[in-house]
């Protein structure tokens, strides 16, 4: 089965001179999509080309994840992973498309990715959807024994280079697919699996991840500090059985950060576009299909 059967493939120079990889197909308001760890843009095979018959599906590879492929740190300063700046990739894309508005929605990392720019780029996102995640300052504030044992790679990844890429390279495998290889169909997982057998592309997700820990935090506890919010109505989908799920009051959380939040979980665990795609697109079609009239129709009726 070929993933993305119609979309166009093409490369667009990142807000870092590096190259973003993208897949866009169909027509229609613009829709961009972001993946996560430790996938790549093949997470959504299953429901872009549903969305693609209403929408513009722009689906691309974070910086260094993917075909989105960066060069492995030769000093001792990191490179610029936070979402801040992976936001600067996105909006130059969607700027080399023509979309100066656009809707947005991310899984995982995409969905930090996706929030930073809602924050940073409110003029520029129509509507946001965030899959399972909270903001980064909640999830971090609200870490226990209980989760940190089981988010054990967020700390491990987090370690000072090249500590966790090593540790990873005794067995990437099962690090970074394990017991949740059965879960992605065989292409997308040919695909996940392609990528991460190059070095470099570890090494970008472990700096993903060490940013997380540093100026991810440091951002959204400064926009928390301001009171900044979210402009664009947020759609927050969950799976029952995942961390999220277990650990917060997702809609409670994000109603802290925008004023306009809905959302439910999904009969699933943590990766709600493959574990049940179907539910996942009745969802952000629904979402992302509401006009801001009718929007604003339904605030009024509340």
């Amino acid at each position: 089965m070929a993933l993305f059967e119609g979309f166009d493939s093409l490369t667009v120079t990142g807000a870092d001179g590096g190259p973003v990889h993208v897949r866009r197909g169909g027509e229609g308001p613009p829709l961009l999509l972001l993946h996560g760890f430790p996938q790549t843009h093949a997470m959504w095979h299953a429901v872009a080309p549903l969305l693609a018959t209403e929408f513009t599906v722009v689906a691309t590879d974070l910086r260094g994840y993917g075909e989105s492929r960066r060069h492995v740190r030769t000093g001792d300063a990191p490179p610029p992973y936070d979402k801040r700046a992976l936001a600067g990739d996105l909006v130059r894309v969607m700027d080399a498309l023509g979309f100066g508005r656009f809707a947005v929605a991310g899984h995982d990392r995409g969905a930090r990715c996706a929030y930073r720019l809602a924050l940073d780029h409110p003029a520029r996102v129509t509507r946001l959807a965030v899959l399972d995640i909270v903001p980064t300052a909640d999830a971090l504030d609200a870490v226990d024994a209980r989760g940190a044992r089981q988010l054990w790679r967020w700390f491990l990844m987090a370690q000072p280079h090249p500590v966790a890429e090593r540790l990873i390279a005794g067995d990437p495998e099962t690090f970074l697919f394990g017991a949740h290889a059965g879960l992605f169909a065989p292409e997308a997982l040919a695909a996940y699996r392609k990528a991460a057998d190059d070095p470099a592309v570890v090494h970008a997700m472990c700096e993903d991840y060490r940013a997380m820990f540093g100026p991810d935090l440091e951002h959204d506890r400064e926009d928390r500090r301001a009171g900044r919010r979210i402009e664009a109505p947020v759609l927050a989908l969950w799976g029952g059985r995942s961390h999220t799920e277990r650990h917060h009051d997702v809609l409670a959380v994000w109603r802290r950060w925008a004023g306009d939040v809905r959302g439910r979980a999904l009969d699933c665990g943590h990766f709600l576009p493959e574990e049940a795609p179907a539910e996942t697109y009745a969802e952000l079609r629904s979402f992302f299909a509401e006009t801001e009239t009718e929007a604003e129709a339904a605030a009024g009726a509340g």
